[in-house]
This record gives structure tokens, C-alpha cells and sequence, in this order.
């Protein structure tokens, strides 16, 4: 019998937690919400009243210079600001 490994225990995170996505980009968790609040992160999605950053946005956001919020969801729909 073979044994397959249990995903709920392997899986990289979909959304980070605010200690995640801080601890992802080498900062601390005040700055992270100081970034949030001057729209120069990502927008954070809500999971009823948890605030989470996906993962894979965090990393395309980083590899894309880290823009400001407004610069970054106009590249992320396509539209040129």
C-alpha cells in the first residue's frame, strides 16, 4: 500500500496571513500594514473578516518592481495608466 502524502499538510498557502506575506517579503508586520494603508501593496482580498494576500500576486508584484497599488492593478487588468 502505498502512501500518499496528505495535501492539507503539503500544500504551499493559496493566501497568506499578514505574518505570512510580511515574513514572504523580509519585512515586518507594521510596515506591511503601513504599505497597505498607502496603497503601495497589492489589495488584500477578504475571507470573511480575515485579510489575506495571495501568494502567487505577492510574487508576480515583486517580479514586476514592486508598483504602487493603482499602477499595479491597472499592469494586472491589462490597462495601461
Amino acid at each position: 500500500m502505498s502512501e500518499t502524502p496528505d495535501l492539507l499538510t503539503t500544500a504551499t498557502p493559496l493566501a497568506l496571513r499578514p505574518r505570512e506575506a510580511a515574513k514572504a517579503l523580509g519585512i515586518s508586520l507594521r510596515h506591511l500594514h503601513t504599505l497597505n494603508a498607502s496603497g503601495r501593496l497589492p489589495r488584500p482580498i477578504r475571507l470573511g473578516r480575515s485579510v489575506r494576500w495571495r501568494a502567487d500576486e505577492l510574487r508576480d508584484w515583486v517580479d514586476a518592481g514592486c508598483p504602487p497599488r493603482d499602477k499595479w492593478e491597472a499592469l494586472h487588468n491589462g490597462s495601461a495608466p
